[in-house]
């Protein structure tokens, strides 16, 4: 019988690369991992892992097995927390995955509102996620994703809390700086600083340059929107960012906004949850608080 151990061992062979730096995290002897290792083979009739010199690559069975552990292992964990948290007579922690490198400082005005409406919550917010958020959610290490764009899965729903316009974002003496919007031949020109995202996630890319067959003059990322704004004050390049956020620094910051096309490229904001969740009582009121600006 495959049991949760066996799960937990066999991710941390993967983790660790050796059953002896794993025996170390886990707490065990080299002796007692292998007997237990040699004991689920042989219930299963086949190896979980063969050598190739000093490593450990997984079967076909073993890649199955940690599979497994990598869908169960976070869900057990989760369910556990939740146990305790009703035992303790808490509600329980909201965990937050961020798909949006601006979306954060949106957020942060969300959160602060919604620990007042719901002092028996927790909040919990998950950067590692920005980019890769679906398999989070599905895979109950998240129970909020925020992103700009949904991907549709069975058991998944998409709730949109606000719409914003994708724009440039120039230095206040630069040479569009007096414009009211810009063509994709105009930011052919220039340097563009984005977030480090793959290219096709990109909107600027991906809505703007590539279906008119254009690509600035040169690419840099940054992962902060302070560094990187400042950047674009000094006349290093231009950034496409939320309208929204623009608005925040131009107070501060010596920068413009601009309209990339006539018509602008308008988004919005959306925030996946698990359906079967999706009427748990502090996740709906996060959602409505959200939907609401962040005032209830």
């Amino acid at each position: 019988m495959i049991e949760r151990h066996h799960l937990t061992l066999i991710r941390e062979v993967d983790r660790q690369g050796s059953l002896t730096a794993a025996a170390d995290t886990l707490c065990l002897s080299q002796s007692a991992l292998s007997h237990t290792v040699r004991r689920l083979e042989e219930q299963m009739g086949t190896p979980v892992w063969r050598r190739e010199g000093r490593r450990l690559i997984p079967t076909q069975a073993g890649r199955y097995l940690l599979s497994l552990a990598e869908r169960l292992l976070p869900q057990l964990a989760h369910a556990e927390d939740v146990i305790e948290q009703i035992a303790r007579g808490q509600r329980g922690t909201l965990r937050i995955g961020m798909e949006c490198h601006p979306c954060y400082q949106w957020l942060l005005k969300v959160v602060a509102p919604y620990l007042a409406i719901w002092p028996g919550v927790d909040v919990d917010v998950r950067q590692r996620f920005q980019f890769g958020g679906l398999g989070a959610l599905l895979g109950h290490e998240i129970d909020v994703l925020v992103t700009p764009d949904p991907v549709r899965r069975p058991g998944l729903c998409y709730k949109p809390v606000f719409d914003y316009e994708q724009v440039l974002v120039v230095s206040n003496d630069h040479r569009l700086a007096q414009r009211d919007w810009v063509t994709p031949r105009d930011v052919a020109e220039e340097t563009l600083i984005t977030y480090p995202v793959a290219m096709e996630r990109l909107d600027v890319y991906s809505q703007f340059l590539m279906p008119a067959q254009r690509l600035p003059r040169r690419h840099k990322t940054i992962e902060t929107t302070d560094i990187m704004l400042q950047m674009v004050a000094a006349g290093r390049g231009v950034a496409a960012l939320p309208r929204w956020l623009v608005n925040e620094y131009a107070d501060r910051m010596a920068i413009a906004p601009l309209s990339l096309g006539s018509t602008g490229i308008q988004k919005q904001i959306y925030l996946g949850v698990r359906e079967r969740d999706a009427e748990v009582d502090y996740l709906k009121g996060f959602l409505a608080l959200c939907k609401s600006g962040g005032t209830q």
